[in-house]
């Protein structure tokens, strides 16, 4: 493999970063396979498991339990899915959207060539990154608004995929909108996707399709009470809980700090996002696949998930100076949010972002 050309930033040691993790950057098949194939096969599981149980019994919130972080985990292999080299892992892609991406209405079209932007210099952390909001320089009760946006997300997927998507194809000039404005998973609600945002899904068309017909298939055999509407409910209750976890873990990913009005250096992008070592047994439930290495991910976007911890270790004990490095280590899930929160409470109402 040949070595990635990284620019020299001054203040952090990149070089020598790159030179410690360089031998990190494959992809394992094996791991992605058995992971996600676990993960999803256990999720699946326990969600018949809850679905059958009886109402409140211990059976049925275990299996909800069980569900939540394991499908969680699953529907998170989406973010490796952005990263892996262009034209790879196919049937991974194939097997992740059947298994968990069309049946919770997020096909993976809906993330490649979206999320890529948020890891170019010249858009991190400006207006026209997606998945950036300054939190930090505005009110507190936006971070709310954000979180609480998960109990509606699961309606919005429905209405994107059952009825929009039939209606776009009656009415041809509603599929712009419906590009630019509602197939992206992203947290700016004013995010455009551009008309070549597509990256590896080239058969973006048929993931659509086949999450309109899962969707409307589904919906209308419990109108027909041939399933019964508890099962619905359920995957309700499950999305929204993952939309909620998954939210507090981006709120926990960076500082939100840049106002988007401006560029930010390589330095300034690697120490507004973060690092979250945290409880090998716990944190790796609301940070899964490797998002708890939020910032040595941003410093080498192409590393695997599984690779992170390890390069994680490296960084901390190899770097000659590893005082830039350090910053970004947050204690665990409350520290950061604490600390975003305090940044946002503390900004004068004068100087807040409308």
């Amino acid at each position: 493999m040949t070595e990635e050309k990284v620019p020299y930033v001054k203040e952090f040691p990149l070089r020598e970063a790159h030179h410690l993790v360089r031998d990190l950057m494959t992809p394992n098949p094996w791991i992605y396979w058995t992971d996600f194939l676990f993960h999803i096969t256990l999720g699946w599981a326990a969600f018949f498991t809850a679905l059958l149980s009886p109402a409140f019994s211990l059976w049925q919130l275990g299996g909800f339990v069980v569900a939540v972080l394991a499908l969680y985990r699953s529907a998170i292999f989406v973010h490796e899915l952005a990263h892996l080299k262009k034209g790879s892992f196919k049937n991974f892609r194939l097997a992740w959207n059947i298994l968990c991406g069309i049946p919770f209405l997020i096909p993976s079209f809906t993330y490649d060539g979206v999320h890529n932007d948020h890891h170019k210099p010249d858009v991190y952390g400006t207006s026209a990154d997606g998945e950036y909001l300054p939190f930090a320089t505005r009110r507190p009760a936006e971070m709310v608004a954000y979180v609480l946006l998960s109990f509606l997300l699961p309606v919005f997927l429905v209405a994107r995929f059952v009825v929009l998507t039939p209606l776009c194809y009656l009415i041809p000039p509603l599929r712009k909108i419906v590009w630019e404005r509602a197939s992206s998973l992203t947290i700016d609600p004013n995010y455009r996707r551009a008309a070549d945002a597509i990256r590896n899904d080239l058969n973006w068309r048929q993931q659509e399709i086949a999450a309109c017909l899962l969707g409307a298939a589904i919906i209308t055999l419990v109108v027909l009470d041939v399933l019964p509407y508890s099962l619905l409910v359920l995957w309700y209750l499950i999305s929204v809980t993952v939309y909620f976890l998954n939210s507090l873990r981006t709120l926990a990913a960076h500082a939100y700090r840049n106002p988007g009005d401006r560029k930010m250096t390589l330095a300034e992008q690697y120490l507004d996002s973060i690092n979250i070592p945290g409880n090998f047994l716990i944190t790796p439930l609301w940070a899964p696949v490797g998002l708890r290495y939020h910032a040595t991910h941003h410093l080498f976007m192409s590393m695997p998930y599984h690779n992170l911890g390890k390069a994680q270790r490296r960084l901390v004990n190899g770097l000659t100076d590893n005082s830039q490095y350090i910053k970004t280590i947050r204690s665990g899930l409350w520290d950061a949010l604490r600390h975003i929160w305090h940044e946002s409470s503390s900004v004068p109402d004068t100087t807040q972002r409308q």
